[in-house]
């Protein structure tokens, strides 16, 4: 295993894709001409991210006050081979893990949450705003925001609010508001509730909501997932395993990540597609959110109450209602243009799995390698086990994004 105290090997820079891809990314579009969702991005997010976002450049230098930062919370994460699941499966072949839960949050979600909230901060607001499913992403936001001396308001999808209470805690713990969502605190919530007092929420739901809010108290926004700049700073884990499987002489022949909106995959796989082009890439999403299966590449709305601007991707529509399965972070409706395209083009191959697959992966997984992976990651790990089995008898080389740790989530287990 690589030592997480080897900090050479934490990236100067973010790697954007957008240069890379096989043609120019459909750029977004406005509601209407009266209300510009262009106009409304230049108000909720920081100016640097707005640049970020809609950049041509390739790279983008990483401020060294985050760089220290990714050292302070874990950075560069280890990348190992999974000698106890490769024996579990018989497997001839090598399996390895790229393992985001050993980050202070325990996911991936803290390497964009940093300078998010940092840039925030330097440009004289005092406070941020925004959504989360399963609570990963709203975690590492309140961590985030107490790093740069900001408050923190979250709006946590209310499915995942009442399975997951211990997440609620310990945002609160690192100074976050947290509210379940749709509430009671913005119109859009209000009228969700009129109509349904009883719904489950969303993600959709959950980002109309924070947007809203954010808007109301002229505080910035968050992005959790699916825009590029969050794809852009997830690179770190890309290009940190770039350097790792340059020291274990390792070049991977498939690549597995799990996909809610995309930002863990995304920053995964895109600076290893450039380096290894032959590699077979899956992106593994839950059955009961089928958008590459089942959902159209068209332009469709980030949110559902359609205040943020329309994108083309994959969706199942910004009104969908998934099922109320545990990985709350996988039930987002669409996925990153980006990645979407990819798929589109048939770069990227999708793999839908059940949640009791995904159970049955995770106890295999904790008992062969001892981690307790995330449900969202399980959804990984259990397309590996798939195309371990399947492919038994091969000598390629399998590479897993692990995006985060589950021991905040055993009660998946009890179902």
């Amino acid at each position: 295993m690589l030592s997480t105290q080897d900090t050479a090997i934490i990236p100067h820079e973010w790697y954007n894709v957008v240069p890379d891809l096989p043609r120019q990314l459909p750029p977004p579009v406005d509601r209407d001409e009266k209300n510009s969702s262009i106009q409304l991005l230049n108000r909720i997010l920081p100016k640097t991210i707005l640049k970020q976002e809609f950049t041509f450049q390739r790279y983008t230098k990483i401020p060294e006050e985050v760089q220290e930062i990714y050292a302070q919370i874990g950075r560069p994460t280890p990348l190992f081979r999974a000698n106890g699941l490769e024996k579990a499966l018989d497997y001839k072949g090598k399996i390895l893990v790229k393992y985001e839960g050993a980050t202070i949050t325990g996911s991936h979600k803290i390497n964009t949450a940093i300078p998010q909230a940092f840039y925030t901060r330097d440009e004289g607001s005092t406070g941020v705003v925004t959504e989360t499913g399963a609570g990963q992403w709203g975690t590492a936001t309140t961590v985030a925001a107490s790093m740069a001396g900001i408050t923190s308001k979250i709006f946590m999808v209310k499915v995942s609010f009442n399975q997951k209470p211990l997440r609620k805690n310990i945002m609160e713990l690192y100074g976050g508001e947290i509210v379940p969502s749709p509430s009671t605190e913005t119109e859009f919530g209000r009228q969700v509730l009129a109509k349904a007092p009883d719904h489950p929420g969303t993600l959709g739901i959950a980002i109309s909501e924070a947007v809203e809010y954010a808007l109301e108290k002229d505080l910035k926004y968050m992005l959790g997932s699916v825009f590029n700049s969050v794809l852009t700073h997830q690179s770190v884990i890309g290009l940190e395993s770039e350097k790792q499987l340059e020291i274990l002489g390792e070049e991977p022949d498939v690549m597995i990540g799990c996909v809610g909106g995309g930002s863990n995959f995304g920053g995964f796989v895109f600076p290893l597609m450039k380096k290894f082009k032959e590699a077979k890439i899956f992106a593994s999403t839950a059955s009961e959110v089928p958008k590459f299966t089942k959902g159209e590449y068209k332009y469709d709305y980030v949110d559902t109450a359609k205040i943020l601007p329309s994108i083309k991707m994959y969706t199942l529509g910004s009104d969908f209602v998934p099922e109320k399965i545990y990985a709350g972070g996988l039930r987002y409706h669409g996925a990153a243009p980006s990645i979407s395209m990819l798929v589109n083009s048939g770069k990227i191959k999708s793999s839908d799995v059940t949640e009791s697959s995904v159970i049955d992966a995770l106890k295999l997984f904790a008992r062969s390698q001892g981690i307790v992976a995330a449900p969202e990651s399980g959804h990984a790990i259990a397309t590996a086990i798939e195309y371990a089995r399947a492919n038994g008898n091969s000598r390629e080389t399998i590479l897993v994004n692990v995006s985060g740790h589950g021991l905040l989530d055993m009660s998946i287990f009890q179902r």
